[in-house]
């Protein structure tokens, strides 16, 4: 089978005044066969599966952090504390409001009960197997909270705002994580990470006191109810008889040469990112442009960008339905710049030259207070770390 080439998008643009009708470009090329499809992607074994769904964040070699501050699937006290049902739950069921989507069909994802079967053998074969881990006692969250205070919070955030490592106060990660998954990770933490093995530093007391604060940090999250599925019908154009938005766009500088500031040699800036601001601006001017959300249908369902498509970077057959005549197509995603390069890629290689990567992602435009489309009880995300070289 040919690999398949896959990618969660976010793509953007920036408004500025519009021109009388859109620039020419080269007509689109032909549909790839490698484009990848939900058969074509549920059919895969597992190794092949994590390629498809989790390499672009996790890395190919699993230990995290390729985007998104994903972290390591295949670190030992990790694996030796993670049940078969926590692994199975947290790729079917997503961490809803970052960049972990929800893969399991019921949410919307492409896996069944089989694909995930499979990709859970898969990761449980990387390490360790689990093992039952000795429990600790019930902790003061008063004096475990001064604690987090200390050591925690500068790396996993807390309920307003998100760190580098893992999110403790996601409520999905609470729900699935045990307080002895949790106690592991404190006293052994990650090797070969910037977790440290606190169980040297910190008393029992102290750490069964930091699990107890932690417990605390998804209380009172309401339930969501998923908006309906998308049906593969929504309209692609936005504002059809609309202006063309003038996007300015951002490029990665090329990099250095070690030791020095000179660029590598036959390096061209790529100009591919556009802030949220001017997609906003262009959708308030009632400019013309396609808004793809390219994520699992499940984050969709949660909240989307006003007027977005679904064309997940798993099922990306309906690519091929987009305007050939200019039209600019906005394509985004959480990440927010990792996976959707790999789409913006496949656009471009088919001629699409106006297409980009929206710069900050949906999490920033939902926190900037920009038009929504949110289901009952979805909050705006916690605030985050901006990545290097991002528009403010």
């Amino acid at each position: 089978m040919k690999r398949a080439v896959i990618a969660l998008v976010i793509a953007g643009c920036n408004a500025g005044s519009a021109t009388p009708a859109p620039a020419p470009q080269p007509p689109p090329a032909a549909k790839s066969d490698q484009t990848p499809t939900i058969v074509q992607v549920a059919g895969l074994d597992g190794p092949r599966l994590y390629v498809a769904l989790c390499a672009p964040c996790h890395g190919a070699d699993g230990k995290g952090y390729a985007a998104d501050h994903a972290p390591s699937l295949v670190n030992p006290t990790f694996l030796e504390s993670a049940s078969d049902d926590f692994l199975r739950r947290s790729i079917a069921s997503g961490r809803p409001g970052t960049s972990m989507a929800a893969y399991g069909k019921a949410h919307g994802g492409p896996l069944d009960s089989a694909g995930l079967d499979r990709l859970v053998s898969y990761l449980r074969g990387k390490g360790p197997a689990f093992r039952m881990l000795p429990a600790g006692g019930a902790g003061d969250p008063a004096a475990g909270a001064a604690i987090y205070a200390q050591r925690c919070a500068s790396c996993h955030g807390d309920s307003t705002t998100r760190g580098e490592a893992v999110s403790l106060a996601n409520p999905a990660f609470l729900a699935m994580a045990t307080d002895v998954f949790l106690r592991h990770a404190i006293v052994h933490g990650r090797p070969g990470t910037k977790m440290e093995a606190f169980g040297a530093t910190l008393s029992g007391t102290e750490i069964d006191g930091v699990v107890s604060y932690v417990r605390t940090l998804g209380a009172g999250a309401p339930a969501v109810q998923l908006l309906p599925e998308p049906t593969g019908k929504e309209p692609l154009v936005q504002n059809p008889r609309g202006g063309t938005p003038r996007f300015h766009l951002r490029a990665d500088p090329c990099p250095a040469l070690p030791g020095g500031s000179a660029a590598t040699a036959g390096c061209k800036p790529d100009p591919r990112y556009v802030s949220v601001d001017q997609v906003a601006a262009a959708l308030a001017a009632r400019q013309r442009l396609v808004i793809v959300d390219a994520r699992s249908p499940s984050d969709w369902r949660r909240v989307r960008i006003a007027g977005a498509v679904s064309i997940p970077y798993h099922d990306l057959k309906r690519l091929d339905e987009l305007p050939g005549d200019g039209t600019w197509v906005v394509a985004y995603c959480a990440c927010p710049h990792h996976l959707s390069g790999i789409v913006i890629d496949e656009l471009r290689r088919r001629g699409y030259a106006h297409s980009a990567v929206l710069d900050e992602g949906i999490n920033e435009w939902h926190r900037r207070g920009y038009p929504v489309i949110a289901a009952e009880g979805v909050a705006k995300p916690p605030a985050e770390p901006k990545p290097p070289g991002t528009i403010h």
